[in-house]
This record gives structure tokens, sequence and C-alpha cells, in this order.
């Protein structure tokens, strides 16, 4: 079982439906982080583009839970992980671990995201 900073139990779920992540404390939604998949050469890539936990929720460290575990689903799945999104780029920034996952965000990227 995982907890935050708080001690509540805390669940991350892929949400298919609507391509993202979600962060649950105590079995209330508190954040999410959402995702666009695309085929680039001969791989598979998850874009993440936007984070967002609840002011209510934050400073429990549920953004850090949430992105660590999208990204091991994501590394999981075989797929490489791009961080358009501000605190997934930071998490990678910040734990090398993760390089040989993911791809650098490009011009290509921002553009087809954009489309």
């Amino acid at each position: 079982m995982t907890t935050d900073k708080t001690g509540a139990e805390v669940t991350v779920s892929e949400n298919l439906a609507h391509h993202r992540y979600d962060v649950f404390a105590d079995g209330e939604l508190a954040g999410y982080t959402v995702y666009r998949d695309r085929r680039h050469d001969d791989s598979a890539e998850r874009i993440f583009y936007h984070t967002e936990v609840g002011e209510a929720f934050g400073g429990r460290g549920l953004a850090t839970i949430l992105v660590k575990e999208a990204l091991d689903a994501t590394r999981a799945e075989n797929k490489f992980i791009v961080g358009v999104c501000p605190l997934v780029a930071s998490f990678l920034k910040n734990h090398p671990e993760y390089a040989d996952a993911s791809h650098p965000v490009t011009d290509e990227v921002l553009t087809w995201l954009q489309s």
C-alpha cells in the first residue's frame, strides 16, 4: 500500500477513457496526468503534457507518486516517455534511472501534440 505524507492511502490507476492516470487519496480523486500516445520511427511514445493535483491535496507528495507510477507503467508497456509537462520533465531530470526509457521533447513532438 502506498501512502502520502499524511499517511492517507494512495492509489494510481490508468483512466483509458480520458488518456490519463488518476491519483486517489483515501478513495477521492486528487489529481491526474494526461498523455497522448504516438508512433515515432520504430518506437511507441507516451507524451505526458499536463499534470494537475487539486489545491486541497497540495503538499502531500501526490504529484510525485502519480508521476512515478505513471512512468513506471509506461516503461512496463515498452513505451518511451516524453515529458512535455513541466512536472514530468522535472521528475525525469531528477531521476536519471528513467533516461533509457525517455525521449527528448522536440519541436516535432510539440507540433504533433498541437495537431
